[in-house]
């Protein structure tokens, strides 16, 4: 019997190869702009603002006001273990807060996420959606009449 194919064939090449590539041990580590995260977590705040995008460096050579700063204080603060809750969706994720785990309110309830390398430069908010996603059920009580007809099973 033949093996049913799941996804391309380019797919299935990049597997291969990530595959070949773990098995060689040459697996890439992550770099933020060419620095490693140990380099980053060292480098001061004007150093590392110099690294991101317009808008993250505007903000941060700004400064921050004085609740902004609270909350960075407690993230930094904070072991790998305890959550710390916030409402700033507007804080911008810096390389001290990696290992961190955040929780941040999305309009209707908190979403809990540790902080990663690859969230670094990013803000709060981008990791707690406030859409859900649509799902939809099948037709029944409220659908349109032609849908009426349609076997629920």
């Amino acid at each position: 019997m033949a093996k049913k194919l799941v996804g391309s064939a380019k797919a299935a090449r990049r597997k291969r190869r990530k595959k070949k590539q773990v098995a060689m041990g040459r697996v890439k580590e992550f770099t933020y702009r060419g620095h490693t995260p140990e380099e980053l977590q060292s480098m001061s705040l004007e150093e590392f603002a110099k690294l991101l995008p317009s808008r993250q460096r505007r903000t941060l050579k700004r400064g921050w006001d004085e609740e902004r700063m609270k909350t960075v204080r407690k993230i930094m603060n904070s072991d790998g273990k305890k959550v710390v809750r916030t409402h700033r969706r507007d804080l911008i994720i810096i390389p001290q807060f990696i290992g961190k785990r955040v929780s941040v309110h999305n309009g209707k309830e908190f979403v809990e996420f540790e902080i990663k390398p690859e969230m670094i430069g990013h803000y709060l908010g981008e990791f707690a959606l406030t859409r859900k996603e649509v799902k939809h059920s099948g037709p029944g009580v409220g659908a349109t009449r032609s849908s009426r007809f349609v076997p629920l099973k």
